[in-house]
């Protein structure tokens, strides 16, 4: 029975994994999956009761789940990084989630602030590197606080930690050339033809040490996929390609630092972040994976049901692909598609009006025609 991890988390959280929740559990029921959905109290209110983030026993408990949900971390009241680091990048790198997985999907009925593009255009896979680079949280200061203060941060990449993300990337790459399994190809991508192709992104002509290794180990690793078409971009370049031109892209693999940045410039592609689904991978399944929203916890409009759901319930999606019940996954892309599409019910982000309840009881109601 596979075992679910529920961290709810702060701001906006609650409120989109409510109905993420709901949705799992319907499809679940229905393909008669066994489901254990097991709630964490984890975040900002349980930090300014205790003072703890993350205590060595919830962990434990995590570690035995087959996989995590994350609502969302953040809250003004408690200081920036706090939860950050000490909830967020603490499973990321305890359970050596070393890919963030970014599927940049525009769906029919969702605007993209791109002239000229739609769906057919803008259907990609960013491969994150996840657990090295300037997260590891290597550096420190000098003469804090004073007018000769030095700050140090460093970026960490080994060879084994870049390897292994490119193999991940290459082999999503072929998965997509085969089976199409992340989305469906659009007529403009069938003429680009470029599926079947990772694009690495590192900025090799100033990072001559750290970028020059993951060029080194990209170039080695290309010839043992040789189905994949394999190119570089400098970061900038892609950031300029991946507006004028989106549709040219598969699979991009990238460093931490770099891939933090181009994803969320892929969800402004997207339709904005309450439709950006994302995954943190342990590949080999030895730890759990988790599956998040991106748009954060939206203290703002916390409490208001404005938030748009969509973005964790196609996070529970992936998940359903990783646990291996892929079919189960796409019939909840199918379902948000059909509600995007229709355009009637649709959160405040997107130029609507409807509740964040009101969005995933439209999904719930599509699976019915699935």
């Amino acid at each position: 029975m596979p075992s679910i991890g529920l961290i709810a988390g702060d701001g906006v959280g609650p409120e989109v994994v409510r109905p993420a929740c709901a949705i799992l559990e319907a499809v679940a029921r229905s393909a008669r999956i066994p489901l254990e959905l097991t709630p964490f109290d984890l975040g900002a209110d349980r930090y300014l009761k205790s003072g703890e983030v993350l205590p060595d026993a919830e962990l434990e408990r995590l570690r035995g789940c087959d996989a995590i949900l994350l609502g969302a971390v953040g809250d003004p009241r408690v200081p920036p990084g706090v939860l950050e680091k000490g909830l967020l990048l603490r499973i990321r790198f305890e359970f050596a989630q070393y890919v963030n997985l970014r599927p940049i999907r525009l769906y029919p009925g969702v605007q993209t602030p791109l002239r000229g593009r739609g769906p057919d255009q803008i259907d990609m896979v960013v491969v994150r590197e996840n657990n090295e680079d300037l997260y590891v949280g290597a550096g420190g200061f000098i003469r804090r606080g004073t007018p000769e203060e030095v700050a140090i941060q460093t970026s960490i990449n080994t060879r084994a930690g870049v390897d292994r993300c490119l193999a991940y990337a290459f082999g999503v790459a072929e998965q997509r050339a085969e089976h199409r399994v992340f989305s469906g190809l659009g007529a403009a991508q069938r003429q680009a033809g470029q599926r079947g192709r990772v694009s690495m992104v590192a900025k090799t002509n100033v990072l001559t040490y750290a970028h020059d290794l993951w060029n080194r180990a990209f170039q080695d690793m290309a010839p043992r996929h040789p189905s994949i078409e394999a190119n570089y971009f400098h970061v900038d370049a892609c950031c300029m390609r991946m507006v004028t031109n989106p549709e040219w892209f598969d699979v991009i693999v990238t460093t931490n630092m770099f891939g933090d940045i181009l994803t969320d410039l892929g969800a402004v592609l997207q339709g904005g972040m309450g439709v950006a689904a994302s995954g943190n991978i342990n590949p080999e399944r030895t730890y759990p994976s988790m599956f998040e929203p991106v748009h954060g916890s939206a203290p703002d409009i916390a409490g208001l049901g404005k938030a748009n759901p969509i973005a964790a319930i196609l996070s529970t999606a992936m998940m359903l692909d990783h646990l291996g019940h892929r079919p189960q996954g796409e019939m909840i892309r199918t379902a948000v598609a059909s509600v995007l599409a229709d355009g009637r019910v649709r959160t405040p982000d997107l130029g609507g009006s409807s509740s964040t309840s009101d969005v995933g009881q439209a999904v719930l109601d599509a699976l019915g025609h699935v």
